[in-house]
């Protein structure tokens, strides 16, 4: 029941072909050695579901944060800090798992959802980075694998920089 709402769900949300999103979630469970079926994608895969939400400031993506883990009917089961604690690829992001109660017109079903938050700049990086990894399925090349750690840090930079020019204004 909650394995074909979540189907119609993601066929409803997401603008891509039903075998895309089934090509999808089979590798995801391949890769973890596990049968691909819908039932085991609910099972077994905690960001089938997921909402990005952008913002200007890294502060802000702290008080987002603390916004959603005080609403009494989400339940945080998880939290990445990537921008305290950078991927190894130079990838910042915030990342809450969560569960969410998906009201049915005769149940409710609790649904588990990833968050993401991040800067613009974060999302900009990340969406090249993206890109790269699709390009080069197997090995993204070295020199532009360090240019894009660079970038990172620059992106980071830049958003440090924006946000003391943020508190400036508010303050001047």
């Amino acid at each position: 029941k909650a394995v074909h709402y979540l189907v119609m769900l993601l066929l409803a949300v997401i603008p891509i072909p039903v075998m895309e999103i089934y090509k999808l979630v089979s590798s995801k469970l391949k890769r973890k050695e596990i049968e691909p079926t819908w039932e085991n994608a609910v099972k077994y895969i905690d960001d089938i579901a997921g909402i990005r939400i952008i913002c200007s400031f890294t502060t802000d993506i702290y008080r987002i944060a603390t916004v959603i883990e005080a609403q009494k009917h989400i339940k945080v089961l998880k939290v990445k800090d990537y921008i305290n604690n950078p991927k190894s690829t130079g990838y910042r992001s915030y990342h809450m798992l969560v569960e969410v109660p998906v009201y049915l017109s005769a149940r409710v079903e609790n649904v588990i959802v990833e968050i993401q938050i991040r800067t613009i700049a974060m999302d900009f990086w990340a969406s090249l980075e993206h890109k790269m990894r699709y390009k080069y399925k197997s090995e993204i090349p070295k020199a532009l694998s360090d240019e894009l750690n660079d970038c990172a840090e620059v992106v980071s930079l830049l958003d440090e920089r924006m946000m003391h020019l943020n508190t400036q204004i508010e303050e001047g």
